[in-house]
């Protein structure tokens, strides 16, 4: 099966400053976040979490692009996706 992301909800984490998401694998539910230093600092100037959730909209089909590769190299319980996974 490959990765697909059919529901579009996200929430915000802010104890940990990162964005969670799923993605599913067939049946399988597979979390990942996205830390709040990958997202564009262009577009995350004031630190609300509206502004947060909002940027990761705006950068979700890439997200998810990195998402997939991130989940091609091996199975995980969850994935951390950092600005490193980004270049």
């Amino acid at each position: 099966m490959t990765l697909n992301f059919p529901n579009r909800s996200r929430s915000y984490d802010a104890a940990a400053r990162r964005i969670r998401f799923v993605g599913h694998d067939g049946m399988f539910e597979v979390p990942f976040f996205v830390e709040i230093a990958a997202l564009s600092a262009a577009t995350v100037t004031s630190g609300a979490e509206a502004e947060y959730l909002s940027a990761f909209d705006a950068e979700r089909s890439s997200i998810q692009d990195v998402a997939r590769e991130a989940y091609s190299h091996g199975r995980k319980n969850m994935y951390v996706l950092t600005q490193a996974d980004f270049r």
